[in-house]
């Protein structure tokens, strides 16, 4: 079963997501992989050389070894994900996706990683997209304090069509 095929008429159990996700992730090669990692590698240039090197590890190897983890992930989920959440998200996806076709249809095989990833992390995991100590411009990381996960540019980026603020399950961080 593919993501595309979930009934999203009702709330989705967690373990039918992630055994789509699973589904998806076995259809990813070492071809997209390696095109993802240089798509990273080649949009890392427009951040600031001063933090270029964490953030490219951060990005690496959070996002790219997560479809090791989605593969390999054996736990069994109970629960029930909110089928107005997730069909939202995915309908941000598809806009993201849409944008990107028309923009760059070389880097398709990193927004193919890219949704899973983006699903997994938010709707499996219960965690941010971006990962804790993510870091951004001005020195600001994503954080996590009593199981809360605080993002330094949630506020400024949850209207950007091409950001995942709006799925992201972290709050603006008011230290910022």
């Amino acid at each position: 079963m593919l993501i595309k095929d979930i009934d999203l008429s009702k709330n989705v159990p967690k373990q039918t997501l992630l055994d789509a996700l699973k589904c998806e992730a076995g259809t990813i090669n070492i071809t997209d992989i390696m095109a993802a990692f240089v798509h990273l590698k080649k949009e890392s240039i427009y951040v600031q050389a001063s933090y270029r090197e964490e953030f490219d590890h951060a990005y690496i190897q959070s996002f790219l070894m997560r479809i090791k983890e989605i593969r390999n992930n054996k736990k069994h989920y109970d629960g029930l994900i909110s089928a107005d959440e997730l069909q939202e998200a995915i309908k941000i996806l598809k806009d993201q996706q849409r944008l990107a076709e028309l923009d760059h249809d070389q880097h398709m095989n990193f927004f193919k990683i890219y949704r899973l990833i983006t699903i997994y992390t938010t709707f499996i995991m219960d965690e941010p997209v971006h990962p804790v100590g993510m870091p951004f411009p001005g020195g600001f990381k994503i954080k996590q304090k009593k199981g809360v996960y605080y993002c330094p540019v949630k506020e400024s980026q949850k209207d950007n069509p091409g950001a995942v603020c709006g799925i992201c399950i972290a709050e603006q961080d008011q230290d910022v």
